[in-house]
Parts: C-alpha cells; sequence; structure tokens
C-alpha cells in the first residue's frame, strides 16, 4: 500500500510539473507579443537584415532567415514603433522601400487607401522611399533571407500595396565611409605593387 502511494504521490507531482509552466502563458502561447519580439531581435539585427511592415494578405515565405509575427494591430502603429525603435538604436537605420503600385491604387478599388497614404507620409516625414514593383520586392526579401534575417510584422490592415519594406543599414559607417576606405586599400595595393 505505502509503494502504491508513493507512486501516486510521484505521479501526481509530475502532473503538476507539467501543468505549471503552461499556467504561465497567455492565451497566445509562449510566444511574446510583437512590440517584444521587435525589441528582443533589434540588437541582433545589423546592415543587411530586413523589417518589413506587411498588409494583412502578404504571403508566409519559407526561406529560412524570415521570421514572420501576426501583430494584430494596426500598420502604421507597428510602422511608428518600428522606426522609433530603429532611429533609437545605436547601430542601424532603415533605408525605406514601398511598393511602385502603391500610388496607383484608387480609392474606388480601395476604399482608405487616400487616407492611408496621408497617414503614411507623415509617418515617413522627409525619410527617402525608394519604390520597386511588389513583386521585386518579394524577390529580394526571398533571397536576402536565404543567407539574413527578416522579421515580418503582419498588420490589420486590408488595404493592397501598403506594405513597407526597412532594409536596416549601419548606423555609424557609411556608403561614403566605405567608398573611401575602399579607395584607401586600392591606393595601398597599387603603392606596394611599384
Amino acid at each position: 500500500m505505502k509503494k502504491m502511494t508513493r507512486l501516486a504521490i510521484a505521479f501526481l507531482l509530475a502532473a503538476v510539473v507539467c501543468v505549471l509552466p503552461a499556467a504561465g502563458q497567455d492565451h497566445r502561447g509562449s510566444q511574446p507579443d510583437w512590440r517584444t519580439r521587435v525589441q528582443q531581435m533589434l540588437p541582433l539585427l545589423g546592415h543587411r537584415n530586413w523589417i518589413l511592415i506587411v498588409d494583412s494578405a502578404y504571403p508566409l515565405q519559407t526561406s529560412p532567415g524570415v521570421v514572420t509575427i501576426d501583430t494584430g494591430a494596426n500598420d502604421l502603429d507597428v510602422l511608428k514603433e518600428v522606426l522609433n525603435a530603429v532611429d533609437h538604436s545605436i547601430h542601424v537605420r532603415p533605408i525605406v522601400y514601398m511598393d511602385a503600385e502603391l500610388p496607383f491604387v484608387t480609392e474606388r478599388d480601395a476604399a482608405g487607401v487616400d487616407e492611408f497614404r496621408r497617414q503614411l507620409a507623415t509617418v515617413l516625414g522627409n525619410r527617402p522611399v525608394k519604390s520597386l514593383p511588389h513583386e521585386q520586392l518579394l524577390q529580394k526579401v526571398d533571397e536576402v533571407g536565404k543567407t539574413f534575417n527578416i522579421l515580418i510584422l503582419k498588420t490589420n490592415l486590408t488595404i493592397p500595396y501598403t506594405s513597407v519594406f526597412l532594409q536596416l543599414d549601419c548606423k555609424y559607417w557609411s556608403a561614403d565611409d566605405e567608398a573611401r576606405m575602399r579607395a584607401a586599400m586600392k591606393a595601398a595595393s597599387a603603392h606596394k605593387q611599384k
């Protein structure tokens, strides 16, 4: 009888241990919310990584470096928070890409697109924006995702061609700095060969 009681107690303790970690999880499981994920990942991301803020129909990509999170949030709110986080980082700055199709989407075909464009212009401010056709941006992301990490934040927006693609670049080392250094290396190499 004592052996059965000990066995039952051991079984109950094992069951409690298995259940306790699950009790601390919220309804979304063990995944932290998107804001926490951005804060956790941003220090790890660097130049050549991307962060995408996308509409709800953006496809789930299969490249190994692509992480997709459903934010359930408003597109422009997510964009503001991500830009703020990147702006306050010490190491990266965003290069902004948008779908070339967005200026051609009409209010008749996608209600709310005019207001979205107005609000987007306010959020982006004076940042330069590069435009590429949507398919080219998807291909670029797919290719980059084979080697570098990409964080995709899906929103609840239902207006087409509204995704914002942020290619991260080094904040403290510009393309001009790189060009000067490469020119100096080339000159030093040429001088050694003489």
